[in-house]
């Protein structure tokens, strides 16, 4: 029960972590303003739900060691995400994996500080 709780409170940070930082590139890094904040709120639940269980509860089966589970997982992610972002959200393949590639970067980066 004790790692459920854990991936929980991961989930809810992810979520706004990376939430947050898509509204904050797509409206002033892409200037992508036609884009309403909910849908970009809908994005970031979308895309942190369906990647972090994935991560969480079917790739420790089949990856043991530490550093190939974070390149194959986070690899994952920002993949998937990446074509969430592009669909939600209509914007071209460059852009929306760029946004993946820094909602993930930044939000593992935050992890990895506050596991620390």
């Amino acid at each position: 029960m004790e790692y459920e709780i854990l991936f929980l409170k991961s989930l809810t940070l992810t979520i706004f972590i990376e939430t947050i930082v898509l509204i904050v590139f797509v409206r002033y890094i892409l200037k992508q303003n036609e884009i309403k904040i909910p849908y970009l709120i809908i994005t970031g639940l979308i895309a942190s739900f369906a990647t972090l269980p994935y991560l969480w509860f079917i790739l420790p089966y089949f990856i043991q060691e530490r550093i190939v589970y974070i390149i194959i997982g986070e690899s994952f992610a920002v993949l998937v995400e990446t074509f969430i972002i592009g669909a939600v959200l209509r914007i071209g393949f460059t852009k929306s994996l760029l946004c993946s590639f820094v909602c993930n970067l930044i939000s593992f980066s935050i992890g990895l500080l506050i596991s620390w």
